[in-house]
């Protein structure tokens, strides 16, 4: 068998916490689908009261979890599932504790969760700026702190992708506080990276870029179609491909990195020149 030859399973043996994942509309779940198709077992972290205050609402847990479930293809492995909300601050920690009980060491942390709405414009903030910072920045450094506190250094392909936006390519307007927490979240990631270099464990920041995850849809497409070359707004998988593939040994020597994917989207086409 040839050395270069692809494994179908490369994360065979593996463990992932994925949270944010509990809506079959979202990345988080889409990536969770895609370590499951992998080989990894995934723990599914969802919380539900905030999707169901949103337009598109809350999704049948159950069902999503079963979903993901059956995507697995390794012999052993399992999906769990788990409610918290991490708008807490002690939310992270009990997280990651609940995710090892229920499935064992943590090999790969996917901090998708984030806060959607509540948000605004200059003159506008109050209480925004913090609710954002506690669930799209604060969460996410605790529960890679929590992850990495935990981790088995003895076992291979320790692992943290993060979750950004595209703050740094364009203006994100009437978004103040989730553009400057995920802005934290791309400004921490070389520094983290850094500090757990040593324990071989890699830490990246994806930006999706623009994704139907239920709140875009045909008529905003039709508003903003010179934008996307390739013809249609991202989908879930789009950017789950990527922050799965960064899971795997042969992302290994990649870590430190903000990795946009955005399918060419052309901000300058709306008028903004960078």
């Amino acid at each position: 068998m040839s050395s270069l030859r692809r494994d179908p399973a490369p994360l065979r043996g593996r463990t992932a916490l994925v949270t944010g994942a509990g809506r079959r509309g979202g990345i988080g779940h889409a990536t969770a689908c895609r370590l499951a198709a992998y080989g990894a077992s995934v723990v599914v972290h969802h919380f539900a009261p905030h999707d169901a205050t949103q337009e598109w609402g809350a999704d049948d847990v159950t069902a999503a979890v079963a979903a993901v479930r059956g995507h697995l293809v390794a012999d052993g492995a399992v999906v769990a599932d788990l409610h918290a909300d991490l708008a807490d601050p002690a939310g992270p920690q009990h997280v990651v504790d609940t995710a090892r009980e229920l499935a064992g060491p943590l090999d790969v942390l996917i901090a998708n969760q984030a806060l959607s709405g509540s948000d605004g414009p200059l003159g506008e903030l109050g209480e925004e700026l913090d609710r954002h910072w506690a669930v799209d920045a604060r969460a996410s450094i605790l529960l890679a702190q929590a992850y990495a506190n935990a981790h088995d250094d003895d076992r291979p392909g320790g692992a943290i992708v993060l979750m950004t936006s595209g703050q740094a390519q364009g203006p994100m307007p009437g978004e103040v506080a989730y553009a400057a927490a995920k802005a934290a979240v791309a400004g921490i990631t070389l520094t983290l990276a850094d500090q757990l270099a040593d324990r071989r464990i890699r830490v990246n920041t994806v930006n999706p870029g623009p994704v139907d995850t239920g709140y875009l849809g045909a008529e905003a497409f039709r508003t903003m179609a010179e934008m996307f070359p390739f013809g249609r707004f991202g989908e879930p998988d789009d950017p789950a491909r990527l922050i799965a593939w960064l899971c795997t040994d042969e992302a290994y020597w990649i870590t430190g990195q903000v990795i946009a994917s955005e399918g060419g989207f052309a901000r300058h086409r709306n008028g903004w020149r960078p």
